[in-house]
């Protein structure tokens, strides 16, 4: 496609919507509740569903990406807003922890497929095209308006009534099928990108652990003796290594118990950080809580301390872990997570980053719940060193993971700056800000497309250039959010 500006629209009108602001001049903006079916079908009592879907299952929050799994074994007597029926076309929007900005339109027939509690499904009439409704309901706009209108603080939420008062600018349907055309090609090509370099990123992963893997478990010197280390996952070690339990190299600490009433806004308490803080092995903080509780001083965390989910629902975030920093020094952590204390975590933390819960995870799997007690870790046995090999090593892992930790970093924002992009355009094209008819029509046919990946499987970076030129607890109930 050959490069093209998108302009904008010859005439706008006042929607008279404050935060939409002007429309294009023959567009008509529709409360959501009158353009729309909002939860329109519930499966019956007596019908056990056949797949589900809830937050877990959004791959990518405000991305569009999901997959559905099948749904538990006896579904019982749940209730209704915990049986809502979603068929191809419709759009669920999270309506409980709003600020996960999660949603989804289905482009697939599930048989019985059902939303979690936390969602709504949107189920638009014919006279609205169901990708365009997907689209306009991701676009930044709307869902900061959900946001907006949502209350509580530790999962705020937005009832059926006042989502269904939210406005939707609508342009003509023949103008709907070019809108949603033309995004959707954009989609087609950001999804190959982001899967491109989320392949990229497992290779490098993988590469990064197998140096961290083999430095801590055999050493530096291939031509060291080994012994049996009697543990199973480990095999043989150097002679002369020791392997200590867990319980004799520091000390691991539960987090803070809190109860909904103690969350606060965050100059009023302290951060407690959770599973949701950890990624990539690094501390974040997009997601934060923060308490006003008595927290024991051992609770309060050291520069240097492992930060590590010990337990959650999801068995991939067993095990991962970060190093508390001086920026994250003298915050808490809360109850699913575990902090581990001594004076050798420099060493362990690479030890933990290696593929050490991995090979331990059937410690801590249940078909139950996932958890990584105290007793499990501090039983776990360590391959460790004498101090000046542990030195050696250290600077040996720091100095070859140091390229692939920064090309880890590159893939990632790369594909941060591709999904604020997806976002910025969605947004400006759904309101009317941009007119893509004339870019939609010379757009070509789907097979007819040009591959975008090359022969290395990574898309340009500058893919974008030819399409837009820019100039854990329990969820509230419908009665306790309902405006």
């Amino acid at each position: 496609m050959t490069s093209m500006a998108l302009q904008s629209y010859p005439a706008y009108r006042p929607s008279n919507v404050p935060w939409l602001g002007s429309v294009p001049e023959h567009w008509e903006v529709w409360r959501l509740k009158h353009a729309v079916q909002i939860n329109p079908e519930t499966l019956p009592e007596d019908t056990e569903p056949d797949y589900v879907f809830d937050y877990m299952d959004i791959n990518s929050v405000g991305t569009g990406y999901m997959a559905v799994r099948p749904a538990p074994q006896k579904f019982g007597s749940a209730p209704s807003r915990a049986r809502r029926i979603v068929r191809k076309g419709d759009t669920t929007i999270s309506t409980v922890r709003t600020y996960l900005k999660a949603t989804y339109h289905l482009q697939e027939e599930w048989p019985n497929l059902i939303a979690s509690t936390g969602f709504a499904v949107l189920r638009p009439p014919i006279t609205i095209m169901s990708a365009l409704l997907g689209y306009a309901v991701q676009s930044h706009a709307f869902v900061c308006q959900v946001m907006a209108n949502s209350v509580g603080v530790v999962y705020p939420a937005i009832g059926e009534t006042k989502l269904g008062t939210l406005s939707l600018p609508l342009p003509p349907l023949p103008e709907q099928h070019a809108i949603a055309r033309y995004l959707d090609y954009v989609d087609r090509r950001i999804r190959r990108y982001v899967s491109a370099k989320r392949r990229l990123i497992a290779l490098l992963e993988e590469e990064r652990q197998a140096i961290v893997n083999q430095a801590v478990t055999r050493g530096l010197d291939p031509s060291v003796r080994l012994k049996p280390s009697g543990v199973e996952w480990l095999g043989d070690v150097p002679e002369h290594w020791d392997i200590p339990r867990l319980r004799n190299l520091g000390e691991a600490l539960i987090g803070l118990t809190y109860n909904p009433q103690d969350v606060v806004d965050e100059e009023e308490g302290i951060l407690v950080l959770r599973a949701s803080n950890v990624r990539d092995g690094q501390l974040v903080y997009g997601d934060n809580v923060f308490v006003r509780s008595a927290v024991p001083n051992k609770l309060v965390t050291l520069q240097g301390d492992i930060l590590i989910c010990s337990r959650s629902g999801s068995r991939t975030l067993i095990g991962k872990n970060a190093r508390i920093n001086a920026d994250s020094a003298g915050t808490t952590f809360g109850a699913f997570m575990t902090v581990f204390r001594g004076p050798h975590n420099n060493y362990l933390h690479r030890v933990f980053n290696s593929r050490f819960f991995e090979y331990q995870s059937a410690a801590f799997f249940t078909s139950t719940i996932n958890q990584l007690t105290l007793g499990i870790l501090y039983n776990m046995k360590v391959p460790f060193p004498p101090l000046e090999e542990r030195q050696s090593i250290l600077r040996y892992v720091g100095e070859t993971t140091a390229p692939i930790d920064r090309a880890l970093a590159r893939a990632r924002r790369q594909i941060e700056l591709v999904q604020e992009y997806r976002t910025r355009l969605i947004a400006d094209v759904v309101t009317g800000k941009v007119d893509v008819r004339e870019a939609a029509a010379l757009l070509p046919e789907e097979g007819d497309e040009p591959e975008p990946i090359d022969e290395d499987g990574l898309v340009p970076d500058n893919m974008e250039d030819d399409t837009y030129d820019m100039g854990e607890p329990e969820e509230a109930s419908e009665s306790e959010v309902t405006a």
